[in-house]
């Protein structure tokens, strides 16, 4: 199987996707265009191990879902859209009319605290920080300096149509075997880990080696072949680097897609690069 050759899903007419709430730096909003979603293997339920700003979720907008991230302030925010979406979106209003640089750093310096209020926070400086760089220093605390000015995307933009979609998910803060291990039969796991490569020569060396090390995705690869084994479809996406293709060795269908780099706050540092894509 391949991504030329993928089996029309049926989910695909589950209804329309929406576009997620977070900007998030390596997001996958890019690779979930309409005719990637009607290629898709045909699934029941789709799980999400590393969510992130969850594009693939909100692109396919499945009728069930597991959803896990590791990081308990970006569940929260999850968690507070799925059953607070009006308090969410008043308190986000009310720090986008207040938006300056000394409102930005202001807010960031209060720290997170668990609840609706830390997930104003959360999406505040999410929206309004550096390309949608979510980085903590080794305190736990959210350094990334100020961005953009804007803390609204859209006048329209309705927090109860994500609470209906985010509804339909079970939510889960834990390691990431701990929701690939449910996979089975029915199941597709979309996976895109943090991108860290043999001998860390990638991009955020010190950051990436820090949250995700190379024992991390030894571990998931093997977590990934037990879940294949299982019945489960997987796709997976990673840094284009000879040791991950080494690690997969075997293992599913490879490809290369190429994307535009965005990390560069300059469009001059930005550039066309390839990602690696399993389809098992």
């Amino acid at each position: 199987m391949n991504l030329q050759n993928l089996r029309l899903s049926r989910n695909a007419k589950w209804g329309r996707g929406m576009k997620p709430f977070l900007k998030w730096a390596g997001g996958k909003r890019w690779l979930f265009t309409s005719e990637f979603i009607e290629k898709l293997p045909s699934f029941d339920r789709y799980i999400e191990p590393f969510l992130g700003g969850g594009a693939g979720f909100f692109a396919i907008a499945p009728k069930k879902a597991i959803l896990n991230d590791l990081n308990p302030e970006l569940i929260n925010l999850y968690e507070m859209i799925s059953t607070k979406p009006q308090t969410i979106a008043r308190g986000l209003k009310h720090l986008h009319q207040a938006h300056s640089k000394e409102m930005y750093y202001k807010v960031r310096a209060r720290g997170y605290t668990h609840g609706p209020v830390g997930a104003i926070r959360t999406l505040y400086l999410n929206r309004t920080c550096w390309n949608g760089l979510f980085r903590l220093n080794l305190k736990g605390q959210f350094n990334v300096p100020i961005g953009t000015k804007n803390a609204i995307f859209d006048e329209a933009e309705s927090f109860q149509d994500y609470a209906k979609i985010i509804k339909r998910a079970t939510l889960m803060c834990g390691d990431f075997e701990d929701s690939i291990n449910l996979a089975g039969v029915g199941d597709l796991l979309f996976v895109d880990p943090p991108y860290t490569v043999k001998h860390n020569m990638n991009g955020f060396v010190k950051y990436n080696e820090a949250i995700f090390s190379w024992a991390d995705q030894e571990r998931l690869s093997f977590s990934l072949q037990r879940a294949s084994e299982r019945g489960a479809s997987v796709i997976l996406t990673n840094a284009d680097h000879q040791s991950v293709r080494a690690l997969y060795d075997g293992f599913g269908k490879h490809s290369s897609v190429a994307r535009s780099s965005i990390i560069s706050g300059q469009s001059s540092g930005r550039s066309k690069t390839t990602e690696f894509i399993l389809v098992a």
